[in-house]
């Protein structure tokens, strides 16, 4: 799916899980919306001579929602424009980077090309530590360390892979208001590599077309007045500015066979009391070249490089339609029952919690779901062995998820080790289930019991958080205690990208 389709989709979900209560959809919103989809995915399979995809379900299905949603609260159709309001940025940065190059004060007197011209030399100097920095980073340690990306949520107003902190349009009801602000945290993780590419695009493309336009600011000039060549300077002598001006200009010498110049060419061209009048188109040429071959034609190689990425990722946007809510609704294209496998840990699950899993699976994959138990896996035993007879990615497994006892005590060594090795070896996304009806059990009605279960479900989910799997809670005596839904029901660990 295309990058749009991709942001819809992710959009509605948000509202969808967030309006538990129906506030903004109603059931029966939500279950014809799902039927005009299907019904549209199907006319337009049928011209393509194919079946229907989850891809065009999904797709339809959140066009239909997202007018809806327009139709009734207007303030929420000025959100959905701001992708195509964003786009003008892209599209405006690299011209306003070339007006700035032409409109420059100066790269020399009006009436003089000086060889040593601080603004040459500064856009050159930038430009050759660019690259050096982009040759050099892959090498560095922290380099490699650093997740590519990371930092690139926290920069609002750069489209909306970077939304994190755009402010929402006012009047709108708290629930949608809610579901506003977790898309635009989720869409600023999934569209961050996007976005980069699009900023790396942007910025190569700018660099480039600021140099040109200092070239064509400097010929311009060069047409209505009459350029004087020559330098100055209290410390270099002439052999010291021969040898930088030859460092800089050797590679446009040697591509575009221009005249070279001698330590005596350079002394003659010393300014004076008379400077002299000679010699300005040579070194006009000279700078137009050597901006064209060191800045102009590698950034926009490299903006290349960045509009191939990022075209790329916007016509075939990866997200992963392995969460429960995906499954959910692409029941009603006639796909196998969801399977929620579980985990538990040190937990032996008697009858009554067997019926609370079986209902939580139903909650989140539909009412076909199947509960899959596995043994309990034993306290301190080695996770791989213990798991060795168990494909953590085997498709037959809709969404697995570890399940802990809260009355325990997490442990590094055990409880963490156990979640290691389910987040290393798992490319789908592990779920952590945390148990607390045991807890409620033993603690009664004693005093100062709802502060210690709060304490005790922070540590649990702290301790989760610190192993990459964050934590949810639940009640397996009294699945209604904590509703979950398909939408946001679990949260699952980071799957590789």
């Amino acid at each position: 799916m295309n990058e749009q389709a991709a942001r819809e989709i992710v959009l509605v979900r948000a509202l969808e899980t967030a309006d538990r209560s129906f506030e903004l959809l109603s059931e029966d919103d939500r279950r014809r919306a799902s039927r005009s989809a299907r019904e549209l995915a199907q006319w337009q399979a049928s011209h393509a001579g194919a079946g229907i995809t989850p891809d065009a379900f999904l797709q339809q299905r959140a066009e239909q929602v997202l007018k809806r949603m327009s139709e009734r609260f207007p303030p929420f159709a000025s959100f959905l424009q701001f992708p195509q309001a964003m786009n003008w940025l892209w599209r405006l940065a690299p011209v306003a980077a070339l007006l700035a190059g032409m409109l420059l004060d100066r790269i020399s007197d009006p009436h003089r090309v000086d060889l040593l011209s601080a603004p040459l030399l500064l856009i050159l100097g930038w430009n050759l530590a660019v690259y050096l920095g982009l040759l050099a980073w892959p090498l560095l340690r922290w380099g490699r360390a650093k997740k590519p990306g990371a930092g690139f949520d926290r920069l609002p107003g750069l489209g909306m892979g970077m939304m994190g902190k755009t402010r929402l349009p006012r009047k709108l009801p708290p629930v949608m208001a809610t579901a506003l602000s977790g898309f635009l945290a989720e869409w600023a993780q999934l569209g961050a590599p996007l976005a980069r590419a699009r900023l790396t695009r942007t910025v190569h493309l700018g660099a480039a077309l600021f140099a040109l336009g200092a070239v064509v600011s400097l010929y311009a000039r060069g047409y209505l007045s009459q350029y004087s060549a020559g330098w100055e300077s209290t410390f270099m002598s002439a052999g010291q500015v021969h040898a930088l001006l030859s460092a800089l200009f050797t590679p446009a010498m040697l591509v575009f066979n221009l005249q070279g110049f001698s330590i005596a060419d350079i002394e003659a061209l010393r300014f004076g009391p008379a400077p002299s009048s000679l010699g300005g188109a040579r070194w006009v040429h000279l700078y137009g070249a050597t901006l064209g071959l060191l800045v102009v034609l590698p950034r926009l190689l490299l903006a290349a490089v960045a509009q191939v990425r990022a075209l790329r990722w916007a016509k075939n946007f990866p997200l992963s339609l392995e969460q429960p809510y995906f499954h959910k609704l692409l029941k009603t294209l006639g796909a196998a029952p969801g399977v929620l496998r579980v985990l538990p840990y040190s937990f032996t699950v008697d009858e009554a919690r067997d019926k609370g899993l079986s209902r939580l699976a139903t909650d989140l994959l539909g009412e076909q779901a199947r509960l899959m138990l596995r043994p309990p896996v034993a306290y301190g035993d080695e996770p791989g062995d213990a798991l060795r007879d168990i494909n953590l990615n085997d498709a037959g497994a809709t969404l697995t998820a570890a399940l802990f006892n809260l009355s325990a005590t997490p442990e590094q060594e055990n409880h963490g080790a156990f979640l290691d090795h389910l987040v290393r070896e798992s490319t789908r996304g592990i779920a952590v289930l945390i148990d607390e009806s045991g807890y409620l059990e033993r603690a009664g009605a004693q005093a100062g019991s709802t502060a210690r279960l709060a304490e005790r479900i922070a540590l649990w989910q702290q301790f989760c958080s610190f192993h990459k799997a964050p934590a949810t809670v639940v009640n397996l005596l009294d699945p209604a205690a904590h509703p979950l839904d398909a939408g946001a029901g679990l949260k699952l660990s980071a799957v590789p990208a």
